[in-house]
């Protein structure tokens, strides 16, 4: 047997030996359906019709975590900062998108959340990685990144839709100070403040009771993957302090982002923004 038939025959035996402990993996999660078909039969007991979403949910799940956990795996095999580039720009655009279709009546709305999140993130993670509290290496700032993102995704989408339904209830207060020389920004103050108030409250809230009624999922899988609770904690607060910068960031960006179409270059209200429910 010559050298390269040696190493060919090597790298299958590899490649079964990693199918096999993957599947052997997959025997707990697939054990833990068991709690699903609990509830899919609570579901049918009282007539609640959610057995087929139930279902479809976890089955969902299932496939997009085994798709992203090749891709995870693929990612750190590569030791290649630009596919680390390239897979959190994709979290981004899903971000925006999702965040956009939040707020629909906002115009160019998942260009405005994917922007604002964008901002948010980005300079969050420069400032973590400036201050060494992360090095840039993709086992660490793809799930960081990824926590940073969905938390953004939820506060802007919630920032946006927000402040467009509060312009809308009080139209006519905002217009009324557009006619005595205010600023879209000075007339809509209170609808801006009142709007982050709403979508930061739940974030601000985690982080105070943090460790107190839950332990968040970052430290939980510390704790099972075998680190020290001391560890898991000194990188928790990490987090916790990630995702209240992140969040804050994107979220008045994409206020500042929203004005343009909400209003005319006359600082006139756009009144069609505002006509539909």
């Amino acid at each position: 047997m010559n050298m390269v038939d040696f190493n060919s025959q090597f790298h299958l035996s590899m490649d079964w030996d990693w199918w096999f402990e993957f599947l052997k993996g997959m025997v707990k999660p697939l054990a833990a359906l068991a709690v699903v078909l609990i509830a899919v039969i609570l579901s049918f007991m009282q007539n609640l019709g959610l057995e087929k979403e139930m279902v479809y949910s976890i089955f969902r799940a299932f496939l997009q975590l085994s798709i992203i956990g090749f891709v995870l795996q693929f990612i750190f095999n590569q030791g290649n900062s630009g596919w680390i580039i390239l897979a959190y720009l994709f979290m981004v655009l899903v971000a925006g998108y999702t965040a956009g279709q939040r707020a629909k009546h906002v115009p160019r709305g998942k260009y405005v959340a994917g922007v604002s999140i964008l901002a948010g993130t980005a300079l969050t993670m420069f400032v973590l990685v400036v201050l060494n509290v992360f090095p840039f290496h993709s086992e660490i700032h793809y799930p960081v990144a990824g926590m940073m993102v969905g938390n953004a995704m939820t506060v802007t989408g919630v920032t946006m839709k927000r402040l467009r339904d509060d312009i809308k209830i009080q139209l006519n207060l905002v217009e009324t100070a557009l006619a005595l020389g205010a600023t879209p920004s000075q007339a809509t103050q209170e609808q801006v403040k009142r709007a982050l108030v709403i979508a930061l409250s739940p974030v601000l809230d985690n982080a105070k009771t943090v460790g107190l009624i839950s332990l968040p999922g970052a430290m939980t899988g510390l704790i099972m993957g075998g680190a020290s609770p001391l560890e898991a904690i000194q990188l928790q607060i990490v987090v916790m302090n990630m995702l209240v910068g992140a969040s804050t960031v994107s979220s008045i960006m994409s206020t500042y982002l929203c004005w343009p179409a909400f209003f005319t270059k006359a600082y006139q209200l756009e009144t069609k923004v505002f006509s539909s429910d």
